[in-house]
């Protein structure tokens, strides 16, 4: 993303007053542009040069880059490490944090099952606005960060889904990053019902996309990824599509 009023590419969006981190993700949003980010896949190596190769195919296309936690369940980089070194050479991290193998004094001192995504926003929150610990205990120097959540609008039941993220909204979450998204019309009811709670002017929401190279791989997703949602129409798409890849992109 690049502004007019940057002198050099890379340089800094004034930090206002209201913002809650010195990040340039926060600043962008806040700013009204159009943000993007992207997701990568901490390598399975302690080379540092193995993350700088993955984040640089994205250069000059996305605002932000979010290092994921364990996924698909497995060791890989830590993501506060793979974020240690984007932040080194002046990418804008975000960095996901899965409640599912810590315990919240794992979480205070990283910064684990015994919170949720939602009670996780409200201990960041304490951390950062009312500078303790849940024991009480001061913070010399409160972390400043800008807070974020996940949010799933095709996982049943989806009545539900966007009372949810009033919940994580009410806890701290300043922005969302949704599941892949490829049903645009639940997408809309899900907005809808967003607009309707009056959150619309409370967070930023950031649809998931991701280009789906077959059909195959799109029935895959809509079988074994929780909440993925690929309609009929889009793998009959990709199935009569002489060049599926492309197709995908398109889609």
């Amino acid at each position: 993303m690049i502004f007019e009023d940057e002198p050099v590419p890379g340089y800094p969006l004034p930090i206002l007053p209201g913002h809650t981190s010195p990040g340039r993700f926060e600043r962008v949003l806040r700013s009204g542009a159009f943000a993007v980010t992207t997701e990568l896949a901490p390598p399975d190596s302690a080379d540092p040069e193995d993350v700088y190769k993955r984040a640089r195919i994205f250069d000059g296309y996305v605002d932000a880059i979010n290092a994921t936690d364990g996924s698909g369940a497995n060791c890989h980089m830590s993501s506060i490490a793979v974020c240690a070194l984007l932040t080194r050479v002046g990418y804008a991290p975000i960095m996901q944090i899965s409640c599912r193998d810590r315990n919240r004094i794992a979480i205070q001192g990283d910064i684990v099952f015994d919170l949720d995504a939602v009670s996780l926003l409200a201990l960041g929150k304490t951390l950062r606005d009312e500078h303790h610990f849940q024991s009480g205990r001061k913070i010399t120097f409160a972390p400043r960060v800008f807070f974020g959540a996940a949010e799933n609008p095709f996982a049943e039941p989806l009545a539900w889904r966007h009372q949810r993220l009033a919940k994580k909204v009410e806890a701290g979450a300043q922005f969302i990053q949704t599941q892949y998204c490829f049903d645009l019309e639940r997408l809309e009811l899900f907005v809808r019902g967003v607009e309707e709670l009056g959150l619309l002017d409370k967070v930023f929401i950031l649809p998931g996309v991701g280009p789906l190279p077959s059909a195959k791989t799109a029935e895959w997703m809509r079988r074994n990824v929780p909440g993925v949602h690929v309609p009929d129409t889009v793998i009959r798409r990709l199935a009569g599509a002489e060049r599926p890849k492309q197709e995908g992109v398109a889609i």
